[in-house]
């Protein structure tokens, strides 16, 4: 195709939040959309740029046609740390400092003088990014926003509202978090009989009554009824029931996953060489699980943001050491909050036989691995859902934000998860790891894993496929705006 046809493409930009779990999928949407035949600009920040440059080198980065990165500060001092930023420091820096460099990248791609590329026709962007939803208004350009939790996540965010003023939060005082008031069951959100406070998005757990978190869920629940529709990577099956909440209470909402089934048919087999991982991905850990009997291995990862105590650290480590299973952990550099992670000498003894820790691994792959039996897992949505789509079984052990309604729906409504608790203890550990690989309730939470994992890739061949051609058909090509 001459550069004249490239020209006339559709053009969208698509910005994710600038964190790796918010990365990974929209990067699946905007290959996706690429593949249905639009010229792409991905914006990451300079931050998360270098790191992809680190991490993947330059010529991963503009390789394939009609696929171009960007990049626009943060807001936030220069640094070169392998890590993910702070989040609440991220979230108002983006919120209060992005909407003018990210205008300038639009003018810029819209100079016909000085860019070879179509003009900018539409705007894909990360929920928690939605100033982006002010520089399309100002176009006159329909703009999608990608909200890149579960369904249920989401709904829960919609939700805040509603526990301010029944009074659940702010917390009257720090008491709250030790005293049993967080098991107080919400009777005010229909839709998640017997959810408790503790299984809500964690950012009511403060007593502050001006705290940020809040403050920045509010506004951008509320700005999302600005957007032209909504996108989840999630499927009606699983979570139809919220999606119908969700949907008469926000623009129209699109159930498009999981991401990662329909991704796999992109025709462009240059698309694969774009990577997301801002960390190294370590391929040993695949040859290594090449040995091990199907279904025997437990997967450890707890994401790209949790962080823990050393004490945490090491009672996850001897309960996975007493349990006597085989286990891969993936221990990120910066996983021990302040320090470097550090395992007892006489843990690694103990496991030199049956364990292999790694810093980071391609996630998708090493959960479709027939090796891998079961998943302790942080419960991240994207983390999750690659569970699901894989059939594995997890142990669910949330950190912050919606991942603990993701635990709460994993292990009371899907059958899929059991959860640990956050006062983590080596004895539980040893126990739930047990059950999940050997036990009678591990067994069934199989079953339904494999039994879900069909069900999303049915999804992905009917329902989501087709939400996605709607949303590129009646929302990104639409002129009416």
């Amino acid at each position: 195709m001459g550069s004249h046809g490239e020209l006339q493409k559709p053009h969208a930009v698509c910005i994710p939040y600038p964190a790796q779990g918010h990365v990974n999928p929209m990067l699946k949407l905007a290959k996706l959309l690429h593949n249905k035949g639009f010229h792409i600009t991905f914006v990451n920040t300079e931050f998360n740029h270098r790191r992809l440059l680190r991490s993947r080198g330059q010529s991963s980065l503009n390789g394939l046609p009609g696929f171009r990165f960007e990049k626009i500060p943060d807001g936030l001092p220069q640094s070169d740390a392998d890590a993910t930023q702070d989040i609440p420091t991220l979230c108002e820096s983006t919120t209060t400092t992005c909407i003018g460099p990210f205008r300038d990248l639009l003018a810029k791609l819209n100079d016909t003088g000085s860019s070879n590329v179509p003009p900018v026709s539409c705007i894909v962007s990360d929920g928690v990014m939605s100033f982006t939803v002010q520089a399309a208004e100002e176009l006159g350009i329909p703009e999608v926003l990608f909200w890149t939790p579960s369904a249920c996540g989401f709904y829960a965010y919609t939700q805040y509202v509603k526990l301010i003023e029944k009074g659940y939060t702010p917390l009257k005082d720090e008491s709250c978090l030790t005293n049993g008031y967080l098991d107080t069951v919400i009777d005010e959100i229909k839709s998640m009989e017997g959810i408790r406070l503790r299984d809500l998005p964690s950012f009511v757990r403060t007593t502050n009554p001006d705290d940020y978190m809040i403050k920045f869920v509010l506004s951008e629940t509320e700005r999302a009824k600005r957007a032209s529709a909504i996108v989840l990577n999630t499927f009606e099956e699983i979570e139809g029931d919220v999606l119908k909440e969700l949907s008469l209470i926000l623009p129209p909402v699109y159930a498009i996953g999981p991401l990662q089934l329909l991704e796999e048919e992109c025709e462009n087999k240059g698309i694969e060489l774009l990577g997301s991982n801002l960390w190294k991905e370590e391929p040993e850990c695949l040859e290594w699980l090449d040995s091990k009997e199907p279904n025997s291995v437990v997967y450890v990862n707890f994401g790209s943001i949790t962080v823990m105590t050393p004490d945490q650290l090491i009672e996850f480590a001897w309960g996975l050491a007493n349990s006597k299973q085989t286990f891969l952990w993936i221990i990120r550099p910066d996983l021990v909050s302040g320090e470097k992670a550090i395992l007892p000498p006489e843990f690694l003894e103990a496991t030199k036989e049956r364990s292999l820790m790694a810093n980071w691994c391609p996630q998708e792959k090493v959960l479709n691995h027939p090796s891998v039996g079961g998943f302790l897992t942080h419960s991240g949505w994207n983390s999750t859902l690659e569970s699901i789509c894989s059939g594995v079984p997890m142990i669910c052990w949330p950190f912050f934000a919606e991942q603990q309604t993701n635990c709460w729906y994993c292990c009371t409504r899907w059958g899929i998860g059991m959860e640990i608790d956050n006062n983590v203890k080596r004895d539980e550990v040893r126990n739930l790891v047990v059950e999940l690989m050997t036990g009678d309730k591990g067994k069934e939470m199989k079953r339904r894993a494999v039994e879900w994992k069909k069900s999303a890739e049915e999804s992905a061949k009917s329902s989501s496929r087709e939400n996605l051609d709607k949303v590129v058909n009646e929302v990104l090509l639409s002129r009416k705006h």
